[in-house]
């Protein structure tokens, strides 16, 4: 049996690949600063990889963050995690 099946009267049967929906972004996740891992923050300076935030976006980091507020996103799951150990 190949890709396709033979349907009623000797049709092919195939099934319909269909793109989602795209919505425009007005690009609000790009006015924002997100947390990343320092460590990302100088591999990605290096070598040109895209990082992930908290929040899940992905981007190469080209801007000032100090310039922007923080992302509400990234706020909210940073005040969720443990805090680190204190060396005493």
């Amino acid at each position: 049996m190949g890709i396709f099946s033979r349907g009623p009267e000797g049709q092919e049967d195939t099934d319909l690949l269909t793109r989602p929906e795209v919505q425009e972004d007005d690009g609000g996740h790009d006015r924002f600063s997100h947390y990343v891992k320092k460590e990302k923050i100088v591999e990605s300076a290096v070598t040109g990889k895209a990082v992930r935030a908290l929040c899940g976006k992905k981007w190469v980091p080209t801007r000032d963050p100090e310039k922007y507020p923080l992302c509400p996103a990234c706020k909210e799951i940073y005040g969720r995690l443990k805090p680190a150990p204190q060396d005493q």
